[in-house]
């Protein structure tokens, strides 16, 4: 269907490529701005019970126009690149899966579950600030994020659940050493995983001390192994940002690879560079550079213009 697929185009390439493109995006990232400003205006009571009616509308305004985005996300993906090879049906039901789609199911679900849960003001308006992810789509770090939360899941998961069973034995420990002398600080384990996070986080407060010989050396020794344990999360997403700029410049070399085999960069090929450059988030000095990099493992003597800052590329 011709309509699906424009659907797809509008709402998936990138926006400077179009112009209707761009003015559907640049709409979008406009409103999900509006919308951050207006979660936080609401928390100032006084601006809220003055304008209490107008957020309502604004509100349901936009909850209308990102409810039409979901959909239409969904109903055209099937013609995106990667799922073009699915079924309509399966590559509906893998795109409602991405992170990208979860975001955009979280931005709106809060407005539709209060109608049959009953929900804290508060907690409504933390839950619509994550509508904020949803600019990932139009940036590249935010999407990049995603991607490595995504792929690195399982290493992060098991980070975490170490990081648990940390904190248990560490709540457990002070407990025990720490119980009898100051039964209101850590009377049960529960009450002293408090003194535990802050511990393992380094953070230190010192709201929470250990007033034994045995539980100031059983702190220090939590404290140093916090260090270590709480950098390894920090280390696991080092690692996948590295890999995944790596993927992006090795996505970028392919199609770049592909439209330079005849030596000449046609204006289609060149806008087609542009838009993958801005979407991966590469800059046009590495750009350029890899463009070369690519001519000189061809071997080949002509000069191509460059289709992101306009240099010669020889």
């Amino acid at each position: 269907m011709k309509l699906r697929k424009r659907t797809a185009e509008l709402l998936d390439q990138d926006y400077g490529a179009d112009r209707i493109g761009r003015i559907v995006n640049v709409s979008l990232i406009v409103l999900i701005l509006l919308n951050v400003i207006a979660i936080i205006l609401e928390s100032v009571n006084a601006i809220y019970i003055r304008f209490e009616r107008a957020f309502w509308y604004f509100e349901v305004f936009s909850v209308v126009a990102f409810t039409v985005e979901y959909f239409a996300r969904i109903w055209s993906s099937i013609d995106l690149e990667d799922a073009k090879d699915r079924s309509p049906v399966v590559g509906r039901i893998r795109y409602m899966f991405t992170p990208l789609a979860l975001v955009d199911l979280i931005a709106i679900l809060p407005f539709y579950l209060a109608f049959y849960v009953s929900l804290d003001l508060r907690f409504l308006r933390g839950l619509r600030l994550l509508r904020l992810f949803k600019l990932a789509r139009y940036s590249p770090a935010l999407g990049a994020l995603l991607d490595v939360i995504q792929k690195e899941a399982e290493a992060l998961l098991a980070a975490f659940v170490v990081l648990l069973i940390l904190l248990v034995m560490s709540a457990g420990g002070i407990y025990m050493l720490e119980n009898e002398i100051q039964p209101e600080t850590f009377g049960s384990i529960p009450a002293a995983m408090w003194w535990a996070i802050v511990t393992l986080t380094t953070l230190g407060y010192g709201d929470v001390v250990p007033a034994t010989t045995g539980g100031k050396m059983f702190g220090g020794l939590i404290g140093l192994l916090g260090i270590g344990m709480i950098a390894l999360p920090a280390a696991i997403m080092a690692s996948g940002f590295a890999e995944n700029i790596h993927a992006r410049k090795q996505k970028y070399n392919r199609y770049a690879k592909r439209f330079l085999e005849d030596g000449v960069l046609d204006e289609s090929e060149s806008r087609q560079l542009e838009t993958l450059r801005k979407e991966l988030g590469i800059d046009n000095d590495e750009a350029l550079r890899l463009l070369r990099s690519i001519r000189e493992e061809a071997g080949e003597s002509a000069t191509t213009t460059c289709p992101h800052c306009g240099e010669s590329i020889e």
